[in-house]
């Protein structure tokens, strides 16, 4: 049962199919072809792989690799000089937050708006004494 079923699909593969292309006005032959089913599937798996080849070639090849997010960032060189200017950017960003902290604080100091702490109430933790 099991080689028949494969015998059956082979054969159906090797069929011999005719294509015809029509002129619907005159009804004369345009193009015709002979076809079978291994053969369309042959074409079409070539033409598949064709493709593809074709896309990734045009990727790697050309400029365009560049617009892929996470894949273009360029050379080991522009890599390094972008994880720089990261980091320079974040710390001078944490030196603006500072210094804006610094004016703010010395801005209450000279309009007089300091409130004064009572250090007696301040939560110290307690030492205790060791009689050595």
């Amino acid at each position: 049962m099991g080689k028949t079923d494969a015998n059956n699909r082979l054969k159906r593969l090797r069929n011999h199919y005719r294509l015809v292309v029509m002129n619907e006005d005159t009804y004369e032959e345009v193009v015709k072809f002979k076809l079978t089913r291994m053969s369309v599937y042959i074409v079409m798996s070539t033409l598949f792989v064709l493709m593809v080849g074709l896309t990734v070639s045009l990727i790697i090849f050309t400029p365009l690799k560049y617009y892929l997010p996470g894949v273009g960032y360029g050379s080991v060189k522009q890599i390094k000089e972008y994880r720089d200017l990261k980091i320079r950017t974040d710390s001078m960003e944490q030196a603006l937050i500072h210094q804006h902290t610094y004016f703010l604080d010395l801005q209450k100091v000279l309009q007089g708006n300091v409130v004064k702490v009572d250090t007696t109430k301040l939560n110290l933790p307690k030492v205790e004494k060791s009689d050595d």
